[in-house]
This record gives C-alpha cells, sequence and structure tokens, in this order.
C-alpha cells in the first residue's frame, strides 16, 4: 500500500471534468513524476493528494486511513507541499522562513529539535549559506529553493523516514536554471530513495526520464500511463500525448530514454 493513494479521483468545474477517474499510488523509495499537456490535471490532482482540494467523486487515503479523517495538524507533519507561487512580501531572514514549517510541531517539539530541522533543512537545500540574508533580496531560483527547504523543515526528518511521510513538487524547476534544475531532481530522487514518497509535475519529459523512478502521464484530465520510466517514455506514446512528433534518439549515462522533437 502506498503513503498516499489515490482512486478514482473526479474534480469538475464549470461541468466539465478536470480530473476524470485518476487513480495514483505514491510509494516510499520512489519518485514519480507527473507529466503531461496544459491543462491535463497535473496540478490539481497533486493539490488533491495534498488535501487542499477535495474531489467531487473518489477517494485519497493515507496510508488505509480516509484523508478526511485525518487530523489536519497530523497532515501537516507527515506531507510536504512545494507549489508553483510561494510569494513572500515581508523582510524575513531565510532562516525564518525556513522556520515557518516548524509550525505544525509548535508545542510537540522544542527549539532546539527546530532549529536542527531548519538547519539540516538548508544544508539539504543548498541554502544554508543564504540563512542571514533577506528573504526579498533573493533571485526567483533562490527562493524557490528555500521553500524547498521549508517543505522540508516541515517534515523532518526527511531521511529514513519509515515510509510514511510524503512530498509534493508542483513544477519544482520553476524559476531555475539549467543546473540548478538537474541539482533539485536529483535530490529530490535521492529523497525518495532515503524513504520518502515523493512526486513532482513536470513539464519536461526528459527531466522525468533522468531522475524519476516512475511516471504517471495526463491528458485532457485522464492517466493514460503510469509505470515504469523504461517501460512508460516511449516516443509514440509521449508523441501521442503531446501531440508533437518525438523520437528515441539514444540513452543517458543513467540509461535513462532521451526523448528529441523530430523538426
Amino acid at each position: 500500500m502506498g503513503v498516499v493513494t489515490a482512486h478514482a479521483l473526479t474534480v469538475r468545474k464549470g461541468g466539465q471534468a478536470i480530473l476524470d477517474g485518476v487513480s495514483l499510488s505514491l510509494e516510499p523509495g520512489q519518485l514519480t513524476a507527473i507529466l503531461g499537456p496544459n491543462g491535463a490535471g497535473k496540478s490539481t490532482l497533486l493539490r488533491c493528494l495534498a488535501g487542499s482540494l477535495p474531489s467531487d467523486s473518489g477517494e485519497v487515503r493515507i496510508g488505509a486511513v480516509h484523508l478526511a479523517d485525518v487530523p489536519a495538524s497530523e497532515l501537516a507533519r507527515r506531507r510536504a507541499v512545494l507549489t508553483q507561487e510561494n510569494s513572500l512580501g515581508f523582510a524575513f531572514s531565510v532562516f525564518e522562513v525556513v522556520q515557518l514549517g516548524r509550525t505544525p510541531h509548535a508545542g510537540l517539539s522544542d527549539a532546539a529539535t527546530d532549529r536542527q530541522a531548519v538547519l539540516a533543512a538548508l544544508e539539504a537545500a543548498g541554502v544554508a549559506h543564504l540563512a542571514g540574508r533577506d528573504f526579498t533580496t533573493l533571485s526567483g531560483g533562490e527562493k524557490q529553493r528555500v521553500h524547498l527547504a521549508r517543505a522540508l523543515a516541515q517534515i523532518w526528518p526527511f531521511r529514513g523516514s519509515g515510509g510514511d511521510k510524503f512530498l509534493l513538487l508542483d513544477e519544482p524547476t520553476n524559476n531555475l536554471d539549467l543546473a540548478h534544475q538537474h541539482r533539485l531532481l536529483g535530490f529530490a530522487g535521492q529523497l525518495a530513495e532515503d524513504g520518502l514518497a515523493v512526486a513532482a509535475v513536470l513539464h519536461d519529459p526528459n527531466l522525468a526520464s533522468a531522475y524519476a523512478h516512475r511516471v504517471a502521464i495526463l491528458k485532457d484530465g485522464r492517466k493514460v500511463a503510469d509505470g515504469p520510466v523504461a517501460e512508460v517514455m516511449r516516443a509514440d506514446a509521449v508523441s501521442d500525448v503531446y501531440g508533437i512528433d518525438l523520437r528515441l534518439i539514444g540513452e543517458t549515462r543513467s540509461r535513462a530514454p532521451l526523448l528529441f522533437a523530430d523538426a
């Protein structure tokens, strides 16, 4: 059984199904990439898994328990979400921003434990050197990595968690340059291998192919593929989803398939 499991989720807006009977299970030890064109329902699915958007039908379970029956404070300690938009207009230091991730632990952990969690998260996200900086002065990419650290502090310890925690990343490579895109996804994959269940909404099939253990593809609100990278990332299948001719030109050093537009 997955850490979090969605079964036959349907979400409607204005009479149209944004999600249509989608099922997905996030397993500990796996990074699952969620792919699909714009409007496919990727972010909607992530919001349902996070518990921030109720479905019109279907269900989400955390372990064996229905999501609605999990107390909000407990859910906040077991799952963290990095959304596309993370606006913060106050002149907090980076350390203070990451410390906000410890809010669900108020009354359950002491100041020393919270500080340890924040420092570990800063180091893990590669922003420890920014701890004293004013958050509002950072670049977009730096802010994204700080918010990742905040999410990690929320579910600390995020390594060796015993398979009961999960991390949801909604287009986490936005605002990141090429090097930091690869570093972030490589780190997300390592977190998964250390015991977390991780899901990331991505636009680039090749990033998914290079770093994910598993890929789920959505189109028009429906899941059209779900499985190991080598099985799902076929040129014909991905071409059909995106409406563009792609060809498989080789493999990366990690033996992941590499797709290019057949111009």
